[in-house]
């Protein structure tokens, strides 16, 4: 297959008015359509706590508050869900935020002196 490229010279339609009116092959130009993206939406990771068994109901809600900006409500749901059923979803991120908070939560249970725990999971 061969191409046939024409150049023509600088042109600008702003010196001719009429001039936005021609087609693009009367100005020497190329008419390329633009093909569209094909994006994906990324995925996303739930950020779920573990029952323990020692951690204290008020530490889990105050970390529910701290790095997952709950409200006071919300957070207790979420710390009864994990109390009775062994595990609840403090939050849905992008992978990179839900491991940060999942890091956050680990190195603060720690230092508080509790073993909560926390697992990443891809959401389906």
């Amino acid at each position: 297959m061969t191409w046939k490229i024409h150049l023509a010279p600088h042109f600008d339609p702003r010196d001719n008015p009429k001039a936005s009116d021609r087609s693009d092959e009367d100005q020497g130009g190329v008419a390329v359509a633009e093909a569209k993206p094909r994006l994906k939406t990324p995925p996303k990771y739930a950020v779920i706590l573990l029952n323990d068994h020692y951690s204290t109901m008020e530490f889990v809600v105050e970390v529910l508050q701290k790095y997952f900006q709950k409200t006071g409500d919300e957070a207790v749901q979420i710390m009864l869900a994990v109390h009775r059923q062994g595990k609840g979803v403090a939050g849905v991120y992008s992978f990179e935020i839900a491991e940060t908070k999942a890091h956050q939560v680990h190195e603060h249970a720690r230092a508080q002196g509790f073993p909560l725990r926390c697992v990443v999971e891809e959401m389906i």
